[in-house]
């Protein structure tokens, strides 16, 4: 198949072209050219802005792709931009479980697209979740005629991730720095970055499933569960503080994900705890290597 990926140059991006590219497929990635990729000949390359409406239409006017991976649709604006210049078999958005009221078991009839009331605009006019609702409420509500996924993520992890928001937990525990915590206990779901990817082109090349569907790995763990991991490794318990800084993933409460819909339609997810205590491993030793340099 020929597939177009808006972005994939980063994180999880990489990850889905790793995946188009073992399935065999033929990958043009369309960026702004400023993050380097590792991939060389093996995909083609456009560089351009993709939230200009006129550089989108100029660069696939003459062009059709059997799927689309927009790794970058943020908001209702960008998929007006995206599918108002695309001819396309099948669109795939990166969209995220922030979209809904966040509980345990959130499943995809808990946010409806279709129910959100409809406001066009820019990255810059809503809220990360905003974004994505409105995103996703243009894409089903607008271009119903159009083949079409949204990928329904939760917090992302892996090696690639240039958030870093993991890594803050290992490196304030280790260091000893305060921290600010509200929601210590709560349960989190994650996904790692290579099962996004993997997933993403899974759903654009391989599954005929439309609407919205979850992606994240069984299990949770909570903040607390990833501060005991980190001092049973280095024996460095984490320091709390009301007045310390702020943890990245304060403000979000216990919740779990339903991946019931892609289970049933081929889509295996690998356990959290078959990943998770090898990448706070990995962190743990970049925390000493970097204070070991200090």
């Amino acid at each position: 198949m020929k597939v177009l990926v808006l972005g994939g140059t980063r994180f999880f991006g990489v990850r889905l072209v790793e995946a188009l590219l073992a399935g065999g497929h033929t990958v043009t990635l369309a960026t702004r050219g400023r993050t380097p990729d590792p991939f060389g000949p093996a995909v083609e390359r456009l560089r351009l802005d993709r939230t200009d409406p006129a550089a989108m239409k100029a660069a696939f006017s003459h062009r059709r792709f059997d799927a689309v991976c927009d790794d970058l649709a943020y908001c209702s604006g960008d998929v007006k931009t995206a599918l108002d210049a695309l001819r396309c078999g099948r669109y795939v958005m990166v969209s995220s479980t922030a979209v809904y009221a966040l509980r345990p078991g959130v499943c995809e009839a808990d946010f409806s697209p279709l129910a959100h009331p409809l406001r066009w605009g820019c990255r810059a006019d809503f809220d990360y979740a905003g974004g994505k609702r409105q995103a996703e409420r243009a894409l089903f509500g607008e271009y119903p005629g159009q083949n079409a996924a949204a990928a329904r993520f939760p917090f992302v992890l892996g090696p690639g991730d240039y958030t870093r928001r993991l890594y803050f937990y290992v490196e304030h525990a280790l260091a000893g720095l305060p921290m600010a915590i509200d929601n210590l206990h709560a349960p989190l779901g994650f996904i790692h970055e290579r099962e996004a990817g993997r997933f993403l082109a899974w759903l654009a090349t391989e599954s005929s499933l439309t609407g919205p569907v979850n992606g994240c790995c069984p299990g949770t763990a909570s903040v607390a569960d990833l501060l005991r991991h980190v001092q049973a490794r280095t024996g460095k318990a984490a320091l709390l503080s009301p007045s310390g800084d702020p943890a990245p993933y304060n403000g979000t409460p216990a919740y779990s994900v339903d991946t019931r819909r892609a289970g049933a339609a081929g889509f295996c997810f690998s356990p959290l705890q078959s990943w998770l205590p090898a990448l706070l491993d990995r962190y743990i030793c970049q925390a000493r290597q970097l204070a070991g340099k200090a």
